[in-house]
């Protein structure tokens, strides 16, 4: 299957954005010209528009029915067994279904776009794989220097719909400036879930660098693949941060609720961070089961989730003269 692309355009600030419809409404590329020359915010690998490879190894994966890992291939719920697609190297199931498959535009206008991927009509062979039929729509709007995108989630089956959503934005580096690892990330969160082989174990515990993450800290000092919990809201909204010292650029994300978990991964390859709002945490069935608030909703037959985030970028008043 050929690639589809929409591209979004805004003529008075000059941004752009690109999302793969045909491999999961996937926003790739986000451009901003920022003190003279066009910016690239987002990474994504040279040949991410061909929708050959992995889909969550750039641009901005959406991830529905579950965000994370379900450990094993096997999903229990209510004493029925899915079975799902081995997603990682470990042998799990990860990331859901929706990042993966072809969606279809079903509004679209030079600044904004609707994509909506529907389980019963675009795969039916999902029926077997997850308790009930669910629509996911998400529509990406571009406005000056910022990108919003909101989500929602409709229990379209006859069956109680578990789920959970996330969003897994890969961050380019620098942001124009000539070091990566001197950007700083600032990260407003007080704890951080245990994790074994990549999994929370139940368990959360006091964030011992809380301090340093809210305040900032360089991208040189920052190894991460771990879940944070108790993210710090004010106005309704949770703000993270990338600041480029080098350039003077400030790239701003902001979402609501229900987002309520934050996973912080850095790639090997050290030309991105991905900073990915989830309402609920990787492995939520499972710990649901041990009496554990993780976040996992259930949404009756009808009945809908919504979320959203948005991105922006500005420029320091001192390096914009």
């Amino acid at each position: 299957m050929s690639s589809q692309i929409v591209t979004l355009h805004e003529a008075r600030s000059g941004a752009s954005a690109s999302i793969l419809v045909s491999q999961g409404f996937n926003c790739f590329r986000w451009t901003v010209p920022l003190g003279g020359r066009p910016l690239e915010l987002i990474y994504a690998p040279d040949d991410f528009a061909d929708g050959a490879g992995r889909p969550s190894r750039g641009g901005i994966p959406l991830l529905f029915p579950f965000p994370g890992r379900i450990p094993g291939t096997t999903l229990s719920w209510q004493g029925q067994q899915y079975a799902l697609e081995p997603g990682d190297a470990l042998g799990n199931a990860i990331h859901g279904f929706v990042l993966s498959r072809p969606w279809r535009v079903v509004e679209a206008s030079p600044q904004r776009v609707v994509g909506e991927f529907d389980s019963h009509r675009d795969d039916p062979g999902l029926a077997a794989r997850w308790p009930s039929a669910f629509r996911f729509q998400a529509t990406y709007t571009l406005a000056g220097q910022s990108l919003r995108c909101e989500l929602v989630a409709e229990n379209t089956g006859k069956e109680p719909l578990p789920c959970g959503l996330g969003a897994h934005p890969y961050f380019r580096l620098p942001l124009g400036g000539p070091s990566a690892e001197a950007c700083l990330v600032r990260l407003p969160v007080a704890e951080r879930w245990e994790l074994e082989n990549l999994l929370p174990t139940g368990r959360k515990m006091i964030e011992p660098d809380a301090r340093a993450l809210a305040a900032g800290k360089p991208f040189a000092d920052l190894r991460l693949d771990d879940v944070f919990s108790g993210l710090g809201f004010e106005g309704g909204a949770c703000t993270t941060s990338i600041h480029d010292p080098g350039s003077g650029c400030t790239l701003v994300q902001r979402f609501g609720a229900p987002f309520r978990e934050c996973v912080v991964y850095t790639p090997p390859h050290r030309e991105a961070i991905c900073i990915e709002p989830y309402t609920c945490v990787a492995g939520a069935f499972a710990l649901q089961g041990r009496g554990i608030d993780t976040g996992l909703l259930v949404l009756p037959p009808g009945e809908t989730l919504r979320a959203w985030f948005e991105l922006a970028v500005r420029l320091d008043a001192a390096a914009a003269k």
